[in-house]
């Protein structure tokens, strides 16, 4: 009995269009993971930018919160019994409403009395972290000014 040639095309066309589809696969699953990759990488480098303004202006301000909230656009409240300011950041990282909030800036501030000197420290840690679904601490660092007697 002869075969027909169409048959053996047929079958070679569906093994090309198999191969082709895992490929395509395996292309489409690389490329959601470097997007998911790379939205991570401008949320840690906006967290680092924003903790650093942070922290230049708790230096600048010498750890007064009520002026750093000001400056920074953001809120004075309580974390761990402890004087916080706190920055709302939306999707565009932009000074945003908590409603609106998808990174919260968190700076709490406590001062320390070392037992010789006239010396205080105004010390304090900056957090930013991403909020809803996703809570994670992006960026989190000590931060500290020492002032003497009659100013820094």
């Amino acid at each position: 009995m002869r075969r027909s040639k169409s048959t053996l095309f047929l079958m070679e066309q569906l093994i090309v269009i198999a191969v082709f589809s895992i490929c395509a696969a395996a292309c489409v699953k690389i490329l959601t993971e470097s997007y998911y990759t790379a939205k991570d990488t401008r949320d840690i480098g906006n967290a680092i930018l924003a903790a650093e303004n942070g922290a230049e202006c708790y230096k600048a301000r010498y750890g007064d919160s009520g002026v750093i909230a000001q400056t920074l656009g953001g809120s004075v409240g309580s974390i761990d019994g402890n004087t916080a300011v706190i920055d709302y950041y939306n999707k565009d990282w932009r000074v945003c409403e908590e409603a609106d909030a998808l990174y919260t800036m968190r700076i709490s501030i406590y001062e320390v009395y070392p037992e010789s000197g006239s010396m205080r420290i105004m010390a304090g840690e900056i957090s930013v972290d991403r909020t809803g679904d996703n809570k994670l601490t992006l960026i989190s660092f000590p931060v500290a000014v020492i002032l003497n007697d009659g100013g820094v």
